[in-house]
């Protein structure tokens, strides 16, 4: 292998985000590994996005675009990406975030050095500031997942690793993926695939670092922003169900709880505020069905002192 020849493939999916991929393609362009590739895929795009794609690979060869004339959904373009992919390494960056600089570098070097299938590092939100962005600080249960820095770890080892839940927070190795896929057509689509990836694999690394950082859009039209649309909401709760039954079933009962914990302080509160002023009483049915699942559950806590679990409980 030559020293340019790429290590790591990034699938970078993308819909209607000419505003924010600029941003992204950059911060492709400025890692300190430059061994990457990087799979475009614009998602039945209405705006700029795929011609900003196509500009991108016509510059420089290392960026691969694949166009869907319609939307197929964040987990078909992963799945699609996947497909394509024929370095050792793979990882995701949303097109409307941004790698730090030295995240490939971080990530390919600890998968180097440990030997295990995927390493997971510290992300930060990406807030509206004025005219611009500005990072926020990295949140108490991404720390909690990812510092301290743990090699060749496993689930049982470190249960709180489940915290961190998103795609592309992580760098793994390709054969990894031989058997593992996106759910396709609902949001939230990586939730689950995350805590297969924790139950699955052999070792596993953390690492304290801020690879990514997270766009938060000034308009609230990203999937996460969405929550307070009832479809956004069913496919949100499915996730959430979905990864703790990953966890059960793969006899991980601290993990659950860990899980739980996170859940019950973050989640919960949230929607609890939503259900109380939503016009239609189906979310707030949803919401309290959630509720009388979690409290079926073995781990599910008997008290706490959390105030936010309190709140969240007295529903």
């Amino acid at each position: 292998m030559t020293a340019s020849a790429p290590i790591v493939t990034m699938i970078v999916p993308g819909r209607d985000i000419a505003a924010f991929a600029p941003a992204a393609l950059d911060s492709l362009r400025a890692q300190t590994e430059s061994r990457w590739r990087a799979v475009l895929i614009d998602d039945g795009s209405t705006d700029a996005t795929g011609a900003l794609f196509a500009a991108a690979a016509d510059a420089d060869p290392r960026y691969r675009v694949v166009r869907h004339e319609a939307s197929r959904g964040l987990g078909a373009a992963r799945n699609v990406g996947l497909d394509l992919v024929d370095t050792r390494f793979v990882g995701f960056l949303d097109g409307d975030d941004e790698l730090t600089p030295d995240a490939l570098d971080r990530l390919t070097g600890t998968l180097d050095a440990s030997g295990s299938d995927f390493v997971a590092g510290a992300y930060v939100r990406l807030r509206p500031s004025g005219d611009a962005y500005s990072p926020g600080r990295v949140q108490p249960w991404v720390a909690a997942a990812t510092d301290p820095a743990r090699l060749a770890t496993t689930l049982a080892q470190h249960p709180r690793a489940v915290s961190n839940i998103v795609a592309w927070s992580k760098v793994s190795r390709t054969d990894f993926w031989q058997d593992l896929r996106f759910p396709e057509g609902v949001a939230y689509e990586d939730q689950v695939v995350a805590q297969q990836m924790y139950t699955r694999a052999r070792a596993f690394d953390v690492i304290p670092d801020v690879v990514v950082r997270w766009r938060v859009r000034p308009d609230g039209t990203s999937i996460t922003q969405g929550k307070d649309q009832l479809p956004v909401l069913r496919d949100y709760l499915a996730a959430l169900r979905g990864g703790i039954r990953v966890l059960q079933d793969a006899g991980h009962p601290a993990a659950v709880t860990a899980r739980l914990d996170l859940i019950l302080a973050m989640d919960l509160p949230s929607l609890l505020e939503i259900a109380a002023v939503h016009d239609d009483p189906a979310y707030a049915a949803e919401v309290e069905a959630f509720i009388d699942d979690l409290r079926a559950l073995p781990e599910f806590p008997t008290a706490s002192p959390d105030a936010a679990i309190a709140a969240a409980l007295s529903w």
